[in-house]
C-alpha cells in the first residue's frame, strides 16, 4: 500500500509541476494570445466549461471502454483539470502528465491528446485516469463529478 500511494503522490506532483514548465516561443505566443483577448471573468468561464465537458467525456469513455478510476480520485481530477486547461489554451484536451517542447505543435499532431494513442490502441493510461481491472491503482469508480474535480484538484495546477 506505501508503494501505491508514493505512486500516486508522485503523479500528483508530476501533474502540478508540468503547469509550470516554460513553454514554447510558438506556444506561449498563442496562450498569451488567448488570455490577452480574454477577461478573468471569461477566462475563468472558458475553464469552467472546459472542465466541465472533459468531466462529461471522462464518464462517457470509462463506461464505453469498461475502465475504471484511479483509487485515489485526487488523481483523475487533476488530470481532468489539466486536461481542461489545455482545452481552453490550445483548443485540444493535451495530455497534462508529459513534458512538451512545443505544447502547440504536440496539441495539433494529436498522438497525446486525450485519449490519447496508446490509450486508444492498447488502453495503456499515463495519466491514470482511464485504468483497467488489473491495475493494481483502479478503485471501483467509474464515474467522477463535476464538483469532485473541483473539491479534489483545488489549489493544484
Amino acid at each position: 500500500m506505501k508503494t501505491q500511494s508514493t505512486l500516486i503522490l508522485s503523479t500528483v506532483l508530476l501533474i502540478q509541476a508540468s503547469a509550470f514548465l516554460p513553454l514554447s516561443p510558438s506556444t506561449m505566443t498563442r496562450t498569451s494570445w488567448l488570455h490577452s483577448t480574454k477577461t478573468p471573468e471569461e477566462q475563468a468561464i472558458a475553464l469552467q466549461k472546459a472542465t466541465k465537458a472533459m468531466t462529461a467525456f471522462t464518464n462517457k469513455y470509462l463506461e464505453n471502454t469498461s475502465t475504471k478510476l484511479c483509487s485515489d480520485k485526487s488523481v483523475p481530477a487533476v488530470v481532468i483539470k489539466g486536461l481542461a486547461e489545455h482545452k481552453v489554451t490550445l483548443g485540444a484536451p493535451l495530455c497534462p502528465c508529459r513534458f512538451y517542447d512545443d505544447k502547440e505543435a504536440e496539441a495539433k499532431d494529436g498522438y497525446w491528446n486525450c485519449p490519447c494513442v496508446p490509450m486508444r490502441e492498447r488502453h495503456e493510461c499515463h495519466c491514470m485516469l482511464f485504468l483497467t481491472e488489473d491495475n493494481d491503482f483502479a478503485g471501483e469508480e467509474t464515474k467522477i463529478s463535476f464538483d469532485e474535480v473541483v473539491e479534489l484538484s483545488s489549489g493544484m495546477l
